[in-house]
């Protein structure tokens, strides 16, 4: 197959004029004037990575909590169909037979994969988080960070965690973090840290901010805190939620600016509701209201989100956003932080043949997923 005549993003993050070929499940050449076998026109428009969600809990109903193969395999039928080709299924703070069970199911469905997106791993976001900034987190859950019980989660599900989030005030991180950065990504999150803590957490190894601005303490001129510390930090990437609810657009343009290109990533922290009507849902054992699209508790806290990868580009290139740093932020820079940039991630020749063509509106026209066309609304 060879997609030819649309305008290519390439692997360093600029437009280019050339077709690209796949062979199998990977990209075999990038050239201008390519020809041989299945050729597929898509003119004016503009290829790109396939995007990455490396923090979704839930969509279309399902939700990774469940621990139900078929639910995550209508997961990966719906996110291929906004763009998503990788992505981790992500815990909450649960049950540890809860988040167990879980691990199992997303590892079954890794070695036998439903159509659709990839799953790259898991994303535990809880248990060992700050009681005090759990957000939409089951406070009866919420633990102190334990390397033991994370050794066994990590070694029941044959390894497959790609991402831990912890609380680095609270008792343990300081022997946590350390131990943990060396089996997977370890994130700030759901925490009260002030800036020295969470400097000294990066000393220790952490080398990512969970949902930044959401459930941590905010940034003023004389208390910077975590979100300053993560501003300050060149060796901390940083998750935005982009649906212009988390945070606003405003903010959304600054925080890029100042993290730059390489150290923003676009996550949707998507709960089971995203892709359904408003009204009634759950998320980690607790009664979600959703209206307008935005997902509160009863209490009016804020509960993860509907929104999806493909919706949050536009929306920031909409908001004043360049589109080369947008698509960069779902595309490589989440695989990066989750060690997955050799395979997934950009468009570039032995990688994963995951791509999306957009049209001039940013509109998806199709989505070629390991190889395959998932999506054709090219016709």
């Amino acid at each position: 197959m060879i997609l030819k005549n649309a305008k290519i993003v390439d692997d360093s993050f600029r437009f280019a004029d050339a077709d690209v070929a796949v062979e199998e499940d990977k990209i075999s050449e990038i050239a201008p004037g390519l020809a041989g076998g299945e050729e597929i026109d898509l003119s004016g428009c503009v290829l790109v990575p396939g995007f990455v969600d490396i923090h979704i809990h839930a969509c279309v109903g399902a939700d990774t909590c469940d621990a139900d193969a078929d639910g995550l395999a209508k997961m990966c039928a719906h996110l291929v169909t906004k763009g998503v080709t990788s992505f981790c299924p992500t815990t909450m703070t649960v049950s540890h037979k809860g988040i167990l069970r879980a691990l199992e199911t997303v590892k079954s469905c890794m070695d036998h994969p439903p159509k659709g997106a990839a799953i790259a791993g898991v994303n535990m976001e809880g248990p060992y988080i700050s009681i005090h900034k759990k957000g939409a987190q089951k406070g009866e859950f919420v633990k102190n960070s334990d390397f033991k019980e994370f050794q066994e989660f990590y070694d029941a599900c044959g390894g497959i965690i790609k991402l831990v989030d912890i609380a680095p005030e609270c008792p343990g991180a300081e022997e946590f973090i350390p131990q943990a950065s060396r089996l997977c990504t370890v994130s700030i999150a759901h925490t009260e840290a002030d800036y020295a803590c969470a400097k000294h957490a990066f000393e220790l190894g952490i080398t990512h901010a969970t949902h930044l601005y959401n459930a941590m303490p905010g940034m003023k001129h004389r208390e910077p805190g975590v979100i300053g510390a993560v501003l300050d930090d060149p060796r901390v990437r940083a998750e935005l939620i982009c649906d212009g609810f988390h945070i606003h657009p405003a903010v959304l343009r600054i925080t890029f600016e100042a993290l730059g290109k390489d150290r923003v990533v676009i996550v949707s922290d998507s709960m089971r509701a995203a892709g359904a009507p408003d009204g009634v849902s759950e998320l980690g054992g607790q009664t979600v209201y959703v209206k307008d699209g935005q997902a509160r508790l009863k209490d009016g806290t804020i509960a993860g989100s509907t929104t999806n990868l493909h919706q949050e580009i536009k929306n920031l290139v909409g908001w004043g956003v360049p589109f080369l740093t947008a698509i960069q932020a779902a595309t490589l820079n989440p695989a990066r932080a989750i060690h997955e940039d050799e395979r997934i991630g950009s468009i570039k020749v032995g990688k994963y043949a995951d791509m999306v063509a957009l049209d001039s509106d940013l509109n998806i026209r199709m989505v070629v997923a390991r190889g395959k066309i998932a999506v054709n609304n090219n016709a």
